[in-house]
């Protein structure tokens, strides 16, 4: 699919002609947005000037200019504009295509090949493409909407480089919409609370915008519509969420940071995001639950039993009514006291087993079943603790000739406040003992 203003397929002479369309830019100077990429002293802008333009990969939401800058980069070069899409292509149309541009190279001009969704190729049909962009017979400009560290491979990563495109602000969308008024030689039918309303409904995507103004100009009405006329009218954009997919991943990031944060109110919206997009409520409770072992642990105990209780509630309730349950948990963690003490007590504690390999426990706590085990030393001088004075013999429980370790080291929130009271306490009596 062509993306926002791509100008791929051929404009027809008659009939109706798509807004989309007619609104294509003409030059990289009208396209809206992306002054990162864009702007005065962006890379895409530098590399034109100095005439040194490469291989790119344009990594971004649907809608957002993809085609078209691609596109206008092959007229800015006065290089041949070829597109194809990873989805409808294989190894066949690839041929074809590097065919054609060698042919066009031994005539003296270059092939911009621009590939949609080049995420899709898998690794040997990405591999194609690296002899034609070494030996100049294409310039690859590659779209994904996804995170092209982990989908393309790093030869062709290696040869490119990557440039973000991101979603468009309201302030680019309300200058779209302007254009397209202009285009349309009249104004939409909207009060202002119901055009933000329009411009939100686009979720970023100029495309988007411009196929709901499209729908907006063709009401006759009699007067400007207000939010509550215009959301009964048209439907709200779906949001961008994939759950296998950057938004996954990039959104229960946000909400588990915004746990650690103690936001509940960002902790709620990153929730709610993510519900909104049909994710799957058991692996939140998954995460959710992990974030009470991470990140609270024993500065509140009870963080953990609440977790397992909301999630047996949504077990029991299903949705929508469980979802309520996954909200108090994440409510309740976000207020919580942090602690990551007993976390990095146990990492240090892995780190500790892998360098000390196989080194046995002292035998004076070792049980002894058998005579033959006695006569070995097995539990000769084990104190038990219970006959101690205070419970606590201060016995040495790390192998023989090994450094004690002082692994977890409480902090003063919460719960733990108590366990480093009591930690402290036996490390006196320790010391007492062992004098």
């Amino acid at each position: 699919m062509a993306d926002l203003f791509s100008g791929t397929e051929p404009k027809a002479e008659g009939g109706h002609r798509p807004l989309a369309d007619r609104l294509r830019p003409k030059s990289l100077a009208e396209v809206i947005g992306q002054a990162k990429v864009l702007g005065r002293d962006a890379p895409l802008t530098v590399m034109l000037q100095s005439g040194s333009l490469g291989s790119l990969i344009f990594w971004g939401p649907p809608g957002v200019g993809k085609t078209t800058i691609a596109r206008l980069l092959a007229d800015e070069t006065d290089l041949h504009f070829v597109q194809i899409s990873a989805i409808f292509s294989g190894v066949p149309e690839l041929r074809k295509v590097f065919e054609a541009a060698k042919i066009r190279r031994q005539n003296g001009q270059g092939t911009l090949l621009f590939v949609d969704e080049i995420h899709r190729f898998n690794k040997a049909q990405q591999d194609g493409f690296l002899p034609h962009m070494e030996d100049g017979t294409i310039l690859l400009v590659g779209a994904t909407t996804e995170n092209p560290s982990f989908e393309l491979n790093a030869a062709v990563l290696s040869r490119s480089q990557v440039l973000v495109l991101e979603r468009l602000p309201l302030s680019d969308l309300e200058r779209l919409a302007q254009r397209a008024e202009q285009e349309l030689g009249k104004p939409l039918p909207l009060d202002k609370a119901a055009r933000e309303n329009l411009l939100e409904m686009a979720d970023g995507d100029g495309r988007a915008l411009l196929n709901l103004i499209e729908q907006v100009a063709a009401w006759k009405v009699d007067g400007p519509l207000d939010g509550k006329a215009l959301s009964a009218r048209l439907m709200r954009r779906a949001a961008q969420y994939d759950k296998g997919g950057d938004a996954h991943y990039n959104l229960i990031s946000a909400l588990h940071k915004s746990v650690r944060g103690s936001d509940p109110d960002a902790s709620l919206y990153w929730l709610a995001r993510m519900l909104e997009g049909g994710e799957d409520p058991r692996y939140l409770m998954r995460r959710i639950t992990r974030m009470a072992v991470e990140d609270i642990g024993l500065a509140d105990p009870q963080a953990q039993a609440i977790c397992l209780q909301s999630w047996e509630t949504y077990e029991r309730l299903g949705s929508p009514e469980g979802e309520l349950a996954l909200a108090q948990a994440v409510t309740y963690l976000a207020l919580a006291p942090k602690s990551n003490a007993a976390y990095v007590a146990y990492k240090a504690a892995r780190r500790a087993a892998k360098q000390t390999g196989s080194a046995p426990p002292p035998k004076h706590i070792l049980n002894a079943p058998t005579g033959m085990m006695k006569d070995q030393g097995y539990g000769a001088g084990y104190a038990y603790d219970h006959d101690a004075e205070d419970g606590f013999s201060g016995q040495n429980y790390f192998p023989d000739g090994m450094e004690r370790l002082q692994l977890y080291l409480p902090v003063e929130r919460g719960f733990e406040r108590d366990l480093k009271k009591r930690l402290d306490y036996f490390e006196k009596l320790r010391a007492t003992r062992k004098t």
